[in-house]
C-alpha cells in the first residue's frame, strides 16, 4: 500500500520494524544546468546511497528541464507508483526556480509563504544583511507542506506527504538528508557482496544465471570493464539476507575456481 497523499504536518511516527516488503523511491532532478552539461549532478548517488541505508530502493530518476509542465508531469507519475519522491533543485531565491510552484500545481494547493521557514529565514539573515524579498522566495512551500531543517543553510526543505523537496546543492541535500535519518518508513537494507574475475562475461554469462536461479532471493549484476590489456568483470550479488547472500557469493566463487578463473573476493 502506498502513503497517501494527504499532506502531513505532524512529526514523523518511529518507523515500523523492518521487513521483507520492498519500499520504492523515485527522483526528479530538475535543472536546464544538468541537461546542458554544465553541471554535473551528484545528487543522484548521494540520494541513492542514502536511501539504501534507509531499506529504501531508488528505482526511478528523472532528469527534466525547468519546465513548469514536465515538473509537473513527473511529479504526477512517479509520486503514485511510488513510496517516496525526491525532488532535486529549482528553489532557490531567483525567478527561474520554480519546483514549488509546479509541485504546488501538481498537487492543486496554493502557494504560501510558510511561516516557520520565514522565522528560520529572518534568523539566519538577521546578520547576514536581512530578510529580502528575493530571499523570502525560499520560504515559499506548497499549502499544507511541513519543513525539513537542516545546519548548512538558513532555508529548509519542504514535505508534502509523500514528496520530499530538496535543493540541487549537494552540500544542502546532504544536512537534509541527515535530517531525515530514521524517519521513513524502509524495509529490509540492500546487501552485496562483489567478486572480481578476468574473464569475460559472455563466457560465462550461463553460469551467472544458474548460479542465481539456484539461490532464490539473490540477484546478481555483471560489471565488466578492459584494464592493464585484459577483459574483466565485478560480478555484485545482492539481497537482503546476510546469510542467502553468503551461500550464493561462496557458490559463485567456487564455480569460478573450478572452470580455472581465480575469483577476487572483494572485486578487482
Amino acid at each position: 500500500m502506498r502513503m497517501n497523499d494527504s499532506p502531513s504536518t505532524h512529526a514523523a511516527p518511529h518507523p515500523a520494524p523492518l521487513s521483507a516488503r520492498v519500499y520504492t523511491a523515485a527522483l526528479v532532478v530538475i535543472g536546464d544546468e544538468i541537461l546542458s552539461g554544465r553541471t554535473h549532478d551528484k545528487n543522484i548517488a548521494q540520494v541513492a546511497s542514502w536511501l539504501g541505508i534507509q531499506g529504501i530502493r531508488l528505482r526511478e530518476v528523472r532528469v527534466v528541464a525547468d519546465d513548469t509542465a514536465a515538473i509537473v508531469e513527473a511529479v504526477n507519475t512517479l509520486r503514485v507508483r511510488n513510496d517516496y519522491l525526491f525532488t532535486t533543485g529549482g528553489i532557490g531565491p531567483t525567478h527561474d526556480d520554480i519546483t514549488v510552484d509546479a509541485i504546488s500545481q501538481a498537487l492543486g494547493v496554493d502557494v504560501i509563504v510558510h511561516p516557520e521557514a520565514r522565522a528560520m529565514l529572518e534568523d539566519y539573515y538577521a546578520t547576514r544583511g536581512g530578510l529580502t524579498e528575493a530571499r523570502l522566495r525560499m520560504a515559499r512551500a506548497p499549502q499544507g507542506s511541513s519543513l525539513i531543517p537542516n545546519r548548512y543553510s538558513g532555508a529548509p526543505g519542504i514535505r508534502w506527504g509523500n514528496i520530499f523537496v530538496m535543493a540541487g546543492v549537494p552540500g544542502i541535500t546532504a544536512g537534509r538528508l541527515e535530517s531525515l535519518t530514521g524517519t521513513l518508513e524502509g524495509g529490509l537494507p540492500l546487501l552485496s557482496e562483489t567478486v572480481g574475475c578476468w574473464v569475460a562475461e559472455s563466457e560465462i554469462a550461463d553460469l551467472l544465471h544458474a548460479t542465481e536461479k539456484a539461490h532464490e532471493g539473490c540477484q546478481i549484476g555483471s560489471y565488466p570493464f578492459f584494464r592493464e590489456g585484459r577483459t574483466g568483470a565485478n560480478f555484485v550479488i545482492r539481497s537482503v539476507d546476510a546469510d542467502l547472500l553468503a551461500a550464493c557469493t561462496a557458490a559463485l566463487v567456487a564455480d569460478l575456481a573450478a572452470l580455472d578463473r581465480d575469483p577476487v573476493p572483494g572485486g578487482i
